[in-house]
């Protein structure tokens, strides 16, 4: 990165820590606001939380203005010198469940402290995200800092069920006509070799995130008893329907985005592999075939992708049902449709008694701009807080809030600004899910780098 627009400005370390960021963000954990349980647990867990946030920042509640957008959809408003280009920073704090029993090393909800790591559901996902964004603005709040423009905090409470909270905060700031300059949420992170070859960190920013569907496949076939089956049983059908939906069920495509990529990472690898990656990301159509015969994380960056989660049907070892469906968990590449998919996955399935039907889904997003101003202060911030990871975009492959916004803002991100080891992506929604104390700091440096920055931009 040799863009001199690209050096880091605003020094975090001129804005005073508050300590105890980690028990901060213990104390969120150990409130189990986790959405999949609100009807069975009630709302008592989410409305502590959001009483915590008020006892933690005492600033952000006495100097922005907080609106309560839906019951799970917190709004806070800081006003700026101008309400011109406003900034929307996002996260949510509802959590996924976490069953001790699965082999948690300390308790999901336990909010542990220890040996500089905070452990616990929601450390990486969403709350550790959130907490920074927080800590942020209280310690900028502290020192009379006043914000070049609007800046909008936008935390959702049920995120991880695809509720409504961001979508209401979204279209109420569309109705009154603010229109964001900015929009940063959750997705990508600071990470080690982000590509085999490349050594050292990269910030990977997520410049468009892949659609979500969920397809369900009912198949019908002649009941009877185990003994003599005959013909094609609906499980049969159901298995034979999965198979035919394979890894090349959509074909593979390299977005603009994973072009950049390559460009940027081959920066940081040796002369031989640099080559490589540069002749790559020229040839989008090659790279694309590459990356879907590596499977896993690779190809599911160049093609939409489909996964059988759930399976159903049965009553009795002995019996053959005359229904059985499974459920698809379809990730849809940007420059597709969540209509198209639906249409693919009928004709490769080609069978009249199995049926495809869309429970719910959303289209992939639009690619942000790579190139403009907004890119630029996303890298500026990411350079001060972690002047060793090399700012690259990419495109996330889960869901995020922040696709509601693009419908008004062409500039939507995705970046929690911390150190994320593969072994701790993977705890995201699984076991022993856990943040280091440090990254939490340099999360919050950050925040405080693109909010001081803002004059720049």
């Amino acid at each position: 990165m040799a863009d001199p627009s690209l050096s880091p400005v605003g020094a975090p370390a001129d804005i005073p820590r508050r300590d105890g960021i980690g028990e901060r963000l213990a104390r969120m954990i150990r409130i189990p606001t986790v959405s999949a349980e609100l009807e069975a647990r009630g709302a008592e867990p989410f409305e502590a939380f959001v009483a915590l946030l008020a006892e933690l920042y005492p600033r952000v509640h006495a100097h922005l203005d907080l609106e309560r957008v839906t019951a799970h959809g917190l709004l806070y408003r800081w006003h700026g010198r101008t309400a011109d280009r406003p900034v929307v920073l996002m996260a949510h704090y509802d959590v996924v469940p976490a069953d001790e029993a699965d082999g948690w090393t300390h308790p999901p909800f336990e909010g542990r402290v220890e040996d500089g790591w905070v452990h616990g559901r929601g450390a990486l996902d969403d709350k550790g995200p959130l907490l920074v964004v927080l800590e942020a603005v209280e310690d900028l709040l502290a020192g009379g800092f006043s914000p070049a423009c609007d800046v909008y905090l936008s935390f959702g409470g049920n995120e991880e069920t695809y509720g409504d909270a961001a979508a209401a905060i979204a279209r109420t700031l569309r109705e009154r006509g603010v229109a964001p300059w900015l929009v940063i949420d959750e997705g990508g992170a600071v990470v080690d070799a982000p590509l085999p070859f490349v050594t050292g960190r990269a910030a990977m920013i997520g410049v468009g995130e892949k659609g979500v569907a969920t397809f369900r496949l009912d198949a019908t076939g002649d009941g009877g008893h185990a003994s003599a089956p005959h013909g094609p049983t609906a499980v049969g059908r159901i298995a034979r329907a999965v198979d035919r939906l394979g890894p090349r069920t959509f074909p593979a495509r390299t977005s603009p985005a994973i072009a950049r990529m390559l460009r940027v990472l081959a920066t940081r690898a040796a002369a031989p592999v640099a080559v490589v990656l540069r002749a790559l990301a020229l040839a989008r159509p090659v790279t694309a075939q590459l990356f879907a015969l590596a499977g896993g994380e690779p190809a599911a960056l160049v093609r939409t992708t489909i996964a059988a989660t759930m399976q159903d049907g049965g009553s009795a070892a002995n019996v053959l049902p005359s229904r059985a469906s499974a459920t698809l968990n379809v990730r849809i590449l940007p420059g597709e449709t969540v209509a198209a998919t639906l249409r693919r996955i009928r004709r490769r399935v080609r069978d009249p008694k199995v049926t495809v039907t869309l429970l719910e889904g959303s289209d992939p997003s639009p690619e942000s701009p790579i190139d403009g101003p907004e890119f630029a202060a996303l890298a500026r911030a990411s350079l001060a807080a972690y002047p060793d990871a090399l700012p690259a975009p990419y495109i996330m492959m889960q869901a995020s809030d922040a696709r509601h916004f693009h419908r008004f803002c062409p500039a939507v991100y995705r970046f929690a600004p911390l150190e994320m080891s593969a072994a701790q992506r993977a705890a995201i929604h699984g076991v022993d899910e856990r943040v280091e104390v440090a990254s939490l700091e340099r999360g919050r440096d950050f925040h405080v780098a693109l909010l001081t920055g803002l004059e720049r931009a």
